[in-house]
């Protein structure tokens, strides 16, 4: 039988100098006695995954929405696919990943029902009230808003997964942290980072396929997409065309993988890096792809920009999307007494547009869909 202490002595005696310990961490907000059997990390992991904006997850839109097609990506499908790359490449580079995995299954809770749309609406509607960043509404959503304990509020997570909450930043999320000190996440934190990036530039192309927006000739024009096409051609040799374009959106995943794991592992050899503290101190992010893939990468994210996120019947969905939320918003800014009792009592508390928006950035896709016709269709049931 192995306990707390013995898995700490492991992650002493095998993990990278650099990497996250548990039995180093700066610990939680509120003192709180050490599990016999969980390390720190480990008890984060379990306490996201149990909390209700995880379980949410489930019904918020990741690009398509959900009423679309049950074989579409959601919030929770994406971050579950970030958290099996996110755990390859924590493992591959020796790091910790229970802290890796905690900061994955978290990484994405403070989003909008909508996707980025949603956040776009709620971003311009609380302009005047302090604005809206999903990484940041994440970070209240574990130190506040969530409530599982009569002792205190939020999930009193450790330092070290709040802080990659905070800073988690990708080509679409660049926040600025306002609660911890400037530099770098840990190692863990920006192995999230970049099993964010791969996921959604992978699943987002994987998606388009499936949905018909994109044409197998386009993808012949991406650099990234004729490499993977080269690199795994042996595996493909057989496949009609329709299921090795579906195969070769997938190994991508694998491309981008294996390319960050090389590529970082000499940046941390090369930065010569020995704790956490030298991590953050370090002039720039040390999990990165290659200068070669780089480029490649980029455009196929331009291409997703372009093609993808910009076609019509994703515009339309967006145009939709933002306002559902700005009519639902301004029916609760015009009358407050149609906000439930918890999120009235906000109000008085922390004010009106504040809890507007928390109780808002936490509905469904379908919950917020469903809350604009209880309050604008007359003969709906409320």
């Amino acid at each position: 039988m192995l306990s707390r202490r013995e898995f700490e002595a492991r992650e002493e005696r095998e993990l990278a100098p650099y990497a996250a310990k548990s039995a180093q961490s700066r610990g939680r907000a509120h003192a709180e006695p050490e599990h016999a059997y969980r390390t720190a990390y480990q008890r984060d992991r379990d306490r996201v995954v149990h909390s209700t904006a995880f379980r949410r997850l489930e019904y918020k839109t990741q690009v398509f929405l959900t009423h679309e097609g049950d074989f579409f990506r959601t919030r929770l499908t994406h971050t579950l696919e970030v958290a099996q790359i996110a755990r390859t490449l924590a493992r591959a580079l020796n790091l910790n990943e229970d802290l890796t995995e905690a900061v994955a299954l978290a990484h994405d809770l403070g989003h909008t029902p909508f996707g980025h749309s949603g956040e776009e609406a709620l971003r311009e509607l609380m302009r005047d009230h302090g604005g809206f960043e999903h990484n940041h509404h994440g970070l209240r959503i574990v130190d506040k808003l969530e409530h599982p304990y009569p002792q205190f509020r939020g999930l009193n997570l450790t330092y070290e997964v709040r802080e990659c909450i905070d800073k988690h930043a990708t080509s679409y999320d660049k926040p600025h942290s306002t609660q911890f000190d400037a530099g770098n996440p840990p190692l863990e934190g920006q192995v999230v980072e970049m099993a964010d990036a791969i996921a959604y530039d992978s699943h987002d192309l994987d998606d388009a396929i499936a949905m018909g927006v994109v044409s197998p000739t386009e993808l012949h024009d991406l650099a990234i997409f004729r490499q993977a096409a080269s690199d795994f051609a042996t595996t493909l040799a057989d496949l009609t065309e329709d299921q090795r374009i579906r195969r070769i959106a997938k190994l991508l995943i694998d491309l981008m993988v294996t390319d960050t794991i090389g590529t970082s592992e000499r940046a941390i050899r090369e930065a010569g890096v020995t704790n956490v503290d030298a991590v953050r101190a370090a002039p720039v992010r040390l999990v990165r792809l290659s200068e070669g893939l780089q480029p490649k990468v980029k455009q196929l994210e331009v291409f997703l920009m372009e093609r993808v996120y910009r076609h019509y019947r994703v515009a339309r969905m967006m145009t939709k999307s933002k306002r559902f939320i700005t009519k639902i918003y301004e029916a609760y800014q015009a009358n407050c007494d149609q906000l439930p009792p918890t999120y009235y009592e906000r109000a008085k508390q922390e004010g009106l547009e504040i809890a507007i928006c928390d109780y808002i950035a936490g509905m469904t896709d379908r919950y917020a869909q469903d809350e604009y016709q209880r309050l604008y269709e007359p003969f709906e049931r409320v």
